[in-house]
């Protein structure tokens, strides 16, 4: 009887072997960010925890600060969030921003320990250039979302929608940055406290009672 043939391993092509090591570089590069800083990473290092070869890393990247801009936009949670904004419910403007918020704080679990330091990286070293470059990229699709908002049930104070929703976003952000800063703090061991509701609240209400 002949001997079986072992099936023959299938050929990656080019395209999707480039890719797979594309994303090696990337993962690798996150956790060498992370961990040494921008300034403390080498593009050997980098190369060296990615089981490339050095000069192979250029048929990717032309540059580390090419790499972080990557980086910084592979592990931003707007792939996640943008998604799940699309299917934003509610026919009232409270209901379709309570469940926007809802939405975006699913999309953002986990960031504080995966993107912060990252962004203040960005902040420092870059001042910002590449995350202004992923805000005008995203500049259309929010405003899509801005305007199904306005298109809810209910009377909006006459603000443009860029200034809402710029104040949405910083009740979101500000929300992420003192959980990361007050994280094991008595402050937030108040489980009697529906922080997340309460900041959305004064999103929607302000802190002053309407007057009689």
């Amino acid at each position: 009887m002949p001997a079986r043939k072992k099936p023959a391993k299938p050929k990656v092509a080019p395209t999707a072997r480039g890719e797979v090591t594309r994303s090696k570089l990337l993962e690798v590069a996150h956790g060498l960010f992370l961990k040494n800083g921008f300034h403390g990473t080498s593009m050997r290092q980098i190369a060296d925890a990615a089981g490339v070869a050095l000069g192979g890393i250029y048929n990717h990247f032309a540059n580390k600060e090419e790499i972080f801009a990557a980086v910084l936009d592979a592990y931003h949670p707007y792939h996640v969030v943008m998604p799940a904004l699309e299917g934003t419910q509610g026919e009232t403007i409270e209901e379709f921003m309570r469940d926007a918020a809802g939405r975006i704080r699913a999309g953002i679990e986990g960031v504080e320990t995966k993107l912060l330091p990252l962004v203040f990286m960005e902040l420092v070293e870059f001042q910002g250039r590449h995350l202004k470059q992923m805000a005008e990229r995203l500049f259309p699709p929010l405003m899509a979302f801005m305007q199904r908002f306005a298109e809810r049930r209910g009377r909006l104070c006459p603000l443009p929608l860029p200034v809402i929703f710029r104040a949405f976003t910083g009740m979101m952000i500000g929300f992420l940055l003192t959980e990361m800063m007050l994280k094991g703090s008595p402050i937030l061991k108040h489980n009697d406290y529906d922080w997340f509701g309460g900041m959305v609240d004064i999103y929607l209400h302000g802190i002053l009672e309407p007057e009689a």
